[in-house]
């Protein structure tokens, strides 16, 4: 068959590879090749995408036990001219996953003229049209229209798309967008892609994924940081609420508060009161000059709502030995 391509061959595993590691060896050589570490590298950017396409067929199950039942019929120099050779039907793909009618005798395997006709079609990269058979084509008639009398289905290639950038949007948590790395994101196109994400990542932010878009464009991922239940981003600040006890505002001293670098000791002042703010110097966000933000952290004094009755007989013994009158000023 012409144009043929051993999808595990291109990933180096064995035809009984999980899909571990399929994924394990894709991640790899897909960093090797990438466009970005092999910049003008013509064969390096046609094997990065020989690479994908693999993935995209070996890491899907259906597409890869269509691939598998396809290529047992494919020879060194094609398929066997015999006839009843046939593989199963590809046409509407998408909607037929597991409905079980899929059968071997829906499409002879010679409506495929190579390797890539068949590719496509399982990626859904060509059009299905309609053969007029022994009739004569009306002239001016579309070649995408069926027309009563056609004799077989066959599947011809579209024109290549042109080369079109492409926008998508990414909502990820606050934790992740702070440390960035590596991450596998599917699109609504079916693909699923790795994505090296930078740190300290802000909404509004864009992503730039070279030839993930339509026709060899760009893929620009949009990304919004998603609200977070107890940090709060401002600017390059961040601010959260701090629950501490009545003992511990009375008389201050070193107390543990949650950062996004893991727990870390503040000194509390003594006689702290409900709102105020402390600073914890550079525990912020990254500012994107090299520099962080702080963290700055409100006080909420709360009381016990099941205090023991050790601790009530102390808060009686405190009421009365108690000096401090919070209502002896108020302006009324």
């Amino acid at each position: 068959m012409q144009n043929f391509r051993n999808y595990y061959q291109i990933l180096n595993v064995t035809k009984d590879a999980s899909v571990d590691e399929i994924k394990k060896a894709y991640r790899r050589l897909a960093r090797q090749f990438h466009p970005d570490v092999n910049p003008g590298n013509k064969e390096a950017e046609e094997k990065f995408k020989d690479i994908n396409e693999a993935y995209d067929i070996l890491s899907d199950i259906e597409k890869r036990a269509q691939y598998d039942k396809f290529t047992r019929y494919w020879k060194p120099k094609g398929f066997p001219s015999r006839m009843g050779m046939r593989v199963p039907d590809l046409r509407n793909w998408d909607n037929r996953y597991g409905n079980g009618a899929r059968t071997e005798k829906d499409v002879d395997v010679s409506d495929f003229s190579d390797f890539n006709t068949f590719v496509d079609q399982l990626l859904g990269r060509r059009r299905e049209v309609r053969s007029p058979g022994t009739a004569t084509k009306p002239k001016n008639q579309p070649s995408n229209v069926y027309r009563p009398g056609s004799k077989k289905a066959v599947y011809k290639a579209t024109e290549r798309e042109p080369k079109k950038d492409i926008e998508a949007r990414l909502n990820i948590p606050l934790e992740k967008a702070y440390v960035g790395g590596s991450e596998r994101i599917r699109l609504e196109d079916g693909r699923s892609i790795e994505v090296d994400m930078p740190p300290g990542m802000v909404s509004g932010q864009r992503i730039r994924l070279r030839n993930q878009g339509i026709g060899g464009g760009d893929l620009y991922l949009k990304i919004t940081v998603a609200p977070h239940g107890f940090y709060q981003l401002q600017g390059a600040d961040i601010f959260c609420e701090l629950p501490i006890t009545p003992v511990e505002a009375v008389l201050g001293g070193d107390i543990e508060v949650p950062t996004l670098d893991g727990w870390v000791k503040m000194k509390l002042p003594m006689g702290v009161v409900s709102g105020q703010r402390l600073r914890l110097a550079s525990k912020g966000y990254p500012d994107g000059r090299g520099d962080r933000g702080d963290q700055l952290v409100g006080i909420k004094i709360v009381t016990p709502k099941e205090p023991s009755q050790e601790e009530m007989d102390l808060y009686q013994k405190l009421r009365e030995i108690e000096k401090f009158k919070p209502r002896k000023d108020l302006p009324v």
